[in-house]
C-alpha cells in the first residue's frame, strides 16, 4: 500500500510538472522576451528531478526487467494460392510469370505463461490458418512453435515452444481489476520491435464491439496498435491481467491509436487455455433457449419498470433451462450477478461459460422477481446432416462464428460437404450460411436440429453464399 501511494504521488507530480512546462511554453510564445536585461535567472536543470518531496521518482524499469523476457514476437507464414484469369493453365502461368502460390507473412505478439512446458498464449487471429509459426524471444532466439489449440470465438490460441531457459509471466486475478488501475501494454507494434506503453483501465466488461466473438473486454488507453495483438497487459506488480487483442479506430487500424484498446481478461484466457490443454477444443455451456430483446411495448405488457432483459421465446425439450424451470415469457435480467440488458448479452454470457458451469438467473415472471439455478449443458459444436434429414446427407453443420453474428447474421454454417453426396448434388456448398428453412424457425445449431424433429415434405433452405442469397430445394 505504501509503495502504491508513493507511485501515485510521484505520477501526479510528474503530470503536474508536464502541465507546468506546457503552460510556461505557451506564455513564452504569447509574450516574447523583450530586449531589456532580465534579472539574474535561476539555474535550469536539464533533466527531471530525482525526487519530489523526498520521494524518489518512480520508474517501471525494475518491473519491466522481469516482464520483458516473457513477451515474444510471433511471425507467421501462410501459403496462399494465386488465382489467375486463365485458371490453372501452366503455359499461361509460365508465359506471364505467375506463381501457383505466394507466401503471406504477418506479425503479432505472445506471452509465455508456463516456462517448464513452453506454453505461449496469443490471439487466434494472429496464427489463424498459418502454415508455419515462429516465435522470437526477447533475447533474440527464434524458435519454431507447435500449435496446441485455438478458440476463434474468444480469439485465444495456445502454442508450445521448446522449453529451454524460458521465463513465464505470473497471472493475476483479472476479476479484481478496477477502473483507474494503472496498466502497461507490451508487444511488437508494426513489427518495430518490443515496445512498452502505459495507461489506465478505462472500463471492464465491455461486450459490444462489432465483429468480435464472445466478449468481456478490458478497455484501456494504453496504446495498442497492429502487431500488439497477443501481447500482454500487465499491472504494476508485473502480473498478466489481459491479452491485448484489438484497438478501435473508425478510420481503420492503420490510422494509429486513439486511446481505445481492448484486452481479453487473464481469467478468461486461462480458462480457455486449460480446456485446450485437456482436449484441444473448447466446450461451451448453453441454457437451451431462444430469446429476444425486451422493447418498450413488451416491457409495458409484461409489467416491467424498464425495457431491459432477454425474454424467453422457446425452451428446448430436455434443456438445462427446462430442467431449471425456465418458461416461455420469463425475462432474464441478470446471470451470476451480471446485468443482462438484451438477448445478445445473454448469448454472450452463455458463450463464456464452461459446459458444466452453474449459473444463477435473476428472472421476472409476470412482473415478479424470481431466482432460478441451472447447470448448463454442452452446446453442440457440429452436427452431421444425415441424422437430421436424409436430404442433407454428406453435409455437416456448425454454429455461426460469433463475429458473423455480431454483423447481424443468424442461422447455421455449412462446415463441410462431401463430394458426390446427396447434399452436394442438391447444390449445397462448404461455407454456405443457412439463414432459414421450410422446417421451421431457428437461430442457431440447437434450433436447426429442433426444427428438423419432424422433417417437412419439402425441405427448402434459404442460403447466403458470399454476398448473394437464394433458395435451394433439397431433394
Amino acid at each position: 500500500m505504501k509503495t502504491a501511494t508513493k507511485t501515485l504521488l510521484a505520477l501526479t507530480a510528474a503530470a503536474a510538472f508536464g502541465g507546468f512546462a506546457a503552460t510556461s511554453l505557451n506564455l513564452l510564445l504569447e509574450h516574447p522576451a523583450s530586449a531589456a536585461p532580465a534579472a539574474s535567472p535561476a539555474p535550469v536543470g536539464g533533466t527531471l528531478p530525482m525526487a519530489v518531496a523526498n520521494t524518489p521518482m518512480p520508474s517501471l524499469a525494475p518491473m519491466l526487467k522481469k516482464v520483458l523476457p516473457t513477451i515474444v514476437s510471433v511471425n507467421t507464414k501462410q501459403r496462399v494460392r494465386v488465382n489467375t484469369p486463365f485458371g490453372d493453365d501452366p503455359i499461361f502461368r509460365r508465359m506471364f510469370g505467375i506463381p501457383e502460390e505466394r507466401i503471406a507473412q504477418s506479425l503479432g505478439s505472445g506471452v509465455i505463461i508456463d516456462a517448464q512446458r513452453g506454453l505461449v498464449l496469443t490471439n487466434n487471429h494472429v496464427v489463424e490458418d498459418a502454415d508455419e509459426v515462429q516465435v522470437t524471444l526477447a533475447d533474440g532466439r527464434t524458435l519454431k512453435a507447435e500449435f496446441v489449440g485455438n478458440d476463434a470465438d474468444t480469439d485465444i490460441a495456445l502454442m508450445r515452444i521448446p522449453a529451454q531457459n524460458l521465463a513465464a509471466l505470473p497471472v493475476a486475478d483479472s476479476d479484481k481489476l478496477q477502473i483507474g488501475d494503472f496498466v502497461v501494454a507490451i508487444g511488437n507494434p508494426f513489427g518495430v520491435g518490443q515496445t512498452v506503453t502505459s495507461g489506465i483501465v478505462s472500463a471492464v466488461g465491455r461486450n459490444n464491439l462489432p465483429g468480435a466473438g464472445f466478449q468481456n473486454f478490458i478497455q484501456t488507453d494504453a496504446s495498442i496498435n497492429p502487431g500488439n495483438s497477443g501481447g500482454a497487459l500487465v499491472n504494476l506488480n508485473g502480473e498478466l491481467v489481459g491479452i491485448n487483442t484489438a484497438s478501435f479506430n473508425p478510420r481503420g487500424s492503420m490510422a494509429g491509436n486513439i486511446g481505445l484498446g481492448f484486452a481479453i481478461p487473464a481469467n478468461l484466457a486461462t480458462r480457455i487455455k486449460d480446456q485446450l490443454l485437456r482436449g484441444g477444443v473448447v466446450r461451451r455451456g448453453t441454457l437451451g433457449i431462444d430469446t429476444q430483446d425486451v422493447d418498450a411495448r413488451l416491457a409495458k405488457g409484461l409489467g416491467l419498470n424498464e425495457a431491459r432483459g432477454a425474454i424467453v421465446t422457446r425452451v428446448y425439450p430436455g434443456s438445462a433451462a427446462g430442467l431449471a424451470g425456465l418458461k416461455v415469457g420469463d425475462v432474464v435480467v441478470a446471470a451470476n450477478g451480471q446485468a443482462i440488458d438484451n438477448a445478445e448479452a445473454l448469448r454472450n454470457f452463455q458463450g463464456l461459460q464452461a459446459a458444466d458451469a452453474k449459473v444463477t438467473l435473476e428472472v421476472r415472471r409476470d412482473g415478479k422477481p424470481l431466482q432460478l439455478r441451472s447447470d448448463l449443458r454442452e452446446a453442440p459444436k457440429a452436427l452431421a446432416g444425415a441424422p437430421l434429414d436424409a436430404r442433407l446427407s454428406g453435409a455437416s453443420f456448425a454454429d455461426l462464428p460469433e463475429s458473423l453474428r455480431r454483423q447481424g447474421l443468424s442461422g447455421v454454417l455449412v462446415e463441410d460437404v462431401s463430394r458426390g453426396s446427396r447434399a452436394a448434388q442438391n447444390g449445397l456448398q462448404r461455407g454456405d450460411v443457412v439463414l432459414a428453412a421450410s422446417s421451421g424457425e431457428f437461430s442457431d445449431l440447437t434450433g436447426f436440429r429442433a426444427s428438423l424433429t419432424k422433417p417437412p415434405q419439402q425441405l427448402v433452405l434459404r442460403i447466403l453464399r458470399g454476398n448473394v442469397s437464394g433458395q435451394l430445394q433439397m431433394r
